[in-house]
């Protein structure tokens, strides 16, 4: 795939989660793999992107590990504050882009801290296809496993169509203008979003899916990081 036909974007990183079911001393994007933290990697995915306009990490108040970081010192990477919410995190950035000279209608991917194996292919799948869309969308993956829905008390009520229901991955891809608009207005509106997609979908748009990898997974409990040191054992 030729750079000069995919698109400029800024990245938006945020990075003030807990992850609490890793059980583990510190935010599960500051755990170490392959020698790096996995927010290193994260962000490495991004920065020697030919055609990336910077990054902007949203941090925790006074997060004390994010300074340690050799990244941290980095001209390309900009911080923000994080929020309660991964909405207010992602809002804060996106306001910082504005800071930085970002225009309405530039291309932002958000990308989840803790998902450090997005393949270089994949991002540029993602840009490709989605560089003259005019609503933007995600990276995702169609379910493979058979879906049950349960009732409260644990058992199964049905058994739900896989061939529709599809893994939200990211980043996910939007203009900055309109993304923003859809965050603020489901924050005002006390609409729980859980990811971008997901306010664009509640402000009335239907975002793009575009089939990824499916080892881009996200690091949310610890096996998830026992496999990706498997993975990348010898790689890095």
């Amino acid at each position: 795939m030729n750079t000069p036909d995919l698109p400029s974007f800024w990245a938006v990183i945020p990075a003030a989660g807990i992850g609490s079911r890793m059980r583990a001393d510190r935010p599960k994007q500051y755990l170490q793999l392959a020698g790096k933290s996995i927010l290193e990697h994260t962000l490495n995915c991004f920065l020697d992107h030919p055609c990336l306009r910077g990054v902007v990490v949203s941090l925790a108040e006074d997060d004390p590990f994010w300074p340690s970081l050799a990244c941290a010192r980095d001209g390309r990477i900009h911080t923000a504050a994080g929020g309660a919410e991964r909405a207010d995190s992602v809002l804060n950035a996106l306001l910082r882009l504005a800071e930085l000279g970002a225009g309405e209608q530039d291309w932002v991917l958000v990308h989840d801290a803790a998902r450090p194996n997005l393949a270089p292919s994949d991002l540029d799948l993602l840009l490709a296809e989605l560089a003259d869309d005019e609503i933007g969308g995600l990276l995702a993956v169609p379910a493979r496993d058979t879906l049950k829905r349960v009732g409260r008390d644990g058992r199964v009520r049905e058994t739900i169509d896989r061939s529709v229901i599809w893994q939200a991955y990211t980043p996910q891809m939007f203009r900055l203008g309109a993304l923003h608009q859809a965050l603020a207005e489901a924050l005002v509106s006390d609409v729980a979003v859980t990811d971008e997609a997901s306010a664009m979908e509640w402000a009335g748009r239907s975002p793009r899916l575009i089939e990824g990898r499916a080892d881009n997974l996200k690091v949310t409990r610890p096996e998830d990081l026992h496999y990706l040191e498997r993975l990348w054992r010898g790689r890095h």
